[in-house]
């Protein structure tokens, strides 16, 4: 069984950044797909990136390359998403998870383990 603890969330001005985190414990961390997804206030849960379980597959939401960047450490199994340039429409509720690379980890029906979600207010 996989638990995962998302930290880093906070309240941030427009342009600044944060770096969230995502421990995982359990032994199944470093074979996974890592996803984080966000969800706004009154909207669906979206998709945000995904890393395979080497580092060497990642994919981001369209709208979120150059600003976002996924990372993960298996050896601290621990998962990484660095933000930058935030905006205020980047307000979520953030979550990781792990899963399989399915449809290239944007699928959320594909991961099976989610973490309870750090908050990101950006204000403008």
């Amino acid at each position: 069984q996989v638990q995962l603890v998302e930290s880093g969330g906070g309240l941030v001005q427009t342009g600044g950044s944060l770096r969230l985190a995502c421990a995982a414990s359990g032994r199944t961390f470093s074979t996974s797909t890592m996803g984080w997804f966000r969800q706004a206030s009154g909207k669906e849960r979206e998709f945000v990136a995904a890393i395979n379980w080497s580092g060497n597959l990642i994919n981001y939401a369209e709208s979120l390359k150059g600003r976002f960047t996924i990372s993960r450490d298996n050896t601290k199994t621990t998962g990484y998403l660095q933000m930058s340039d935030l905006m205020p429409e980047d307000t979520a509720v953030y979550y990781c998870a792990t899963g399989s690379w399915t449809r290239g980890g944007r699928d959320s029906s594909t991961y099976d383990h989610w973490g309870q979600g750090t908050r990101v207010t950006v204000s403008s």
